[in-house]
């Protein structure tokens, strides 16, 4: 009985080091990446990526929890700027830093997760002069601990992670040209 316990004992502990081997073996840093063209200037939407308090607007995750507790310095844009939430488990709690902030041409952002999982990512918002507009890429990358590439394995992150940026790029989109658009009286 003893040695059929040991067996079983030894057959766990070499699944369980083969589990970690393979998860250990998967890629320490992630990068998701969406981009848009938009009927308006550069200013335009940089003005809208810039400002925290311009996000509600356009947020893809203020619908998640529109009762999340949140807030903002002041002032709210620009270099040093920072927004703060706390809400359900679908948007967690964590912390949002402009670190980097040139007009029309990018703003950088440091994410820092509190919860569901502590971690940290960078955000970056380029936006580019196009033919009638501007082309927006929303840039997210960061590196994964142990959890990280385990969740990795079975969580695609590019497809989960990246719908929220389509989301929130056609919410830009919709925010900055029907500011451009003329009212109709």
């Amino acid at each position: 009985m003893v040695r059929k316990i040991l067996i079983v004992l030894a057959v766990l502990c070499g699944i369980l080091v083969a589990a970690s081997v393979v998860v250990s073996m998967q890629p320490a840093t992630f990068t998701v990446q969406r981009s848009a063209t938009m009927a308006a200037p550069p200013a335009a939407v940089f003005a809208q990526v810039n400002d925290f308090q311009a996000w509600d607007a356009w947020s893809p995750w203020k619908e998640l929890d529109p009762n999340a507790k949140v807030s903002r310095s002041a002032p709210s844009s620009g270099k040093g700027a920072t927004f703060s939430w706390s809400g359900n488990d679908q948007v967690g709690e964590g912390t949002l830093t402009i670190r980097d902030s040139r007009p029309d041409e990018l703003v950088d952002v440091e994410q820092v997760f509190v919860r569901p999982l502590a971690g940290k990512a960078r955000m970056l918002f380029t936006f580019a002069p196009e033919a009638g507009g501007t082309r927006v890429t929303w840039t997210m990358d960061g590196t994964n601990n142990f959890l990280g590439k385990a969740m990795c394995m079975v969580v695609d992150m590019d497809a989960m992670v990246g719908k929220d940026f389509e989301r929130g790029l056609a919410g830009i989109k919709r925010v900055v040209e029907q500011a451009k658009a003329p009212s109709a009286t």
